[in-house]
């Protein structure tokens, strides 16, 4: 077998126990027993969307009927779509769920090269 080929094989399969290490060590993160740790992962998981968040309440101010709250709303929907396409609201659920896809692409390549 080529040499290049068995070094591609073998970054493969450093690449496929690193990423199912990781995957490991992210499903396991929400299994802590500690309540202290388990709330603060509770938050990280539940990850607030002030974007949206902002938006409803620019569009409540807006159509309320008190003429000094429309002014306020316009400028707080523009922020809150801002925010929406800014902020990442990646919780650690979609980074283990995507590093799980991501080990099961990298398993079917290195099962199609062998």
């Amino acid at each position: 077998m080529d040499e290049g080929v068995k070094a591609g094989i073998d970054k493969i399969k450093k690449v496929r126990d690193s990423l199912h290490r990781r995957a490991k060590v992210y499903s396991d993160l929400g299994t802590l027993d500690d309540r202290g740790v388990a709330r603060a992962l509770g938050s990280v998981q539940r990850a607030p969307a002030p974007g949206k968040k902002i938006t409803k309440i620019g569009f409540i101010m807006l159509l309320s009927p008190d003429p000094f709250t429309t002014p306020f709303g316009v400028p707080m929907i523009i922020a809150g779509k801002y925010l929406e396409k800014v902020y990442n609201g990646t919780t650690i659920k979609d980074v283990g769920q995507e590093t799980k896809n991501f080990f099961s692409d990298m398993s079917s390549i290195k099962d199609k090269i062998n």
